[in-house]
């Protein structure tokens, strides 16, 4: 499955991941914590995402309850392989140099991807 979400139905799915079945009404209450945006626009915007099968929906109770369709690793990993063919010209070694190279990236961040890449040189 080709996962293409768009940023505000990434902002929705984030909220999903994070907080598992939620209403409508918790997902906006969430997202007006960092933006301004109505409730006819997040719940629109579900109902589009249910449509595209981003997200399942359970009518079986007066407020609908939504959880990911999707999950987040699935959708990182499509996100990161669209950006390497598109932006990088099929490099993930340009991709890793540039986030390495423009973010600072944390010790711990660091010694995690040393031992990643440390199961690679093992014969």
């Amino acid at each position: 499955m080709n996962i293409k979400p768009t940023e505000s139905e990434l902002e929705i799915l984030q909220v999903l991941w994070q907080k598992g079945n939620c209403t409508v009404r918790q997902v906006h209450e969430e997202l007006a914590k960092n933006k301004e945006s109505g409730y006819t626009t997040t719940l629109k915007l579900m109902q589009i995402m249910h449509d595209k099968a981003l997200v399942t929906r359970d009518s079986s109770a007066k407020t609908h309850i939504y959880s990911a369709a999707v999950s987040e690793k699935h959708t990182q990993k499509s996100a990161v392989e669209k950006m390497i063919n598109t932006l990088f010209k099929g490099s993930a070694a340009n991709l890793v140099m540039q986030a390495l190279g423009h973010h600072k990236a944390s010790k711990e961040e660091l010694d995690e991807i040393k031992a990643y890449l440390q199961k690679f040189d093992k014969p």
